[in-house]
């Protein structure tokens, strides 16, 4: 269920503001739950790129080489909102289910 979860995790981040690998990275490991590697995450963004959720760009880097930084697409930000209304549906189904059992 998390793996599922984390790309569109991913897009969640990108819709605030533009970011790259490592600092999505660092976000998704701060959140409880969610702890992720370098690993996960850039295959995760390629596919996410290729798809055509996520558009890409190098920004020069005052600590280091130039970044690639992410950016959500119009395709991205459609399959996030969708996924936001099914994820609350099976939240509240599950959150529901459990309750009968106290």
């Amino acid at each position: 269920m998390r793996r599922g979860a984390i790309e569109y995790c991913v897009l969640a981040l990108l819709q605030s503001e533009d970011r790259y690998g490592f600092e999505i990275t660092r976000q998704l490991s701060d959140a409880d739950g969610l702890v992720t590697s370098e690993g996960t995450v850039y295959p995760l963004l390629t596919r996410l790129r290729n798809d055509g959720m996520v558009d890409t760009y190098w920004q020069e880097s005052t600590e280091g080489p130039p970044r690639r930084y992410y950016r959500i697409t119009t395709n991205g930000q459609r399959a996030l909102k969708s996924f936001i209304d099914q994820w609350a549906r099976f939240r509240d189904s599950v959150d529901d289910i459990l309750s009968r059992g106290k």
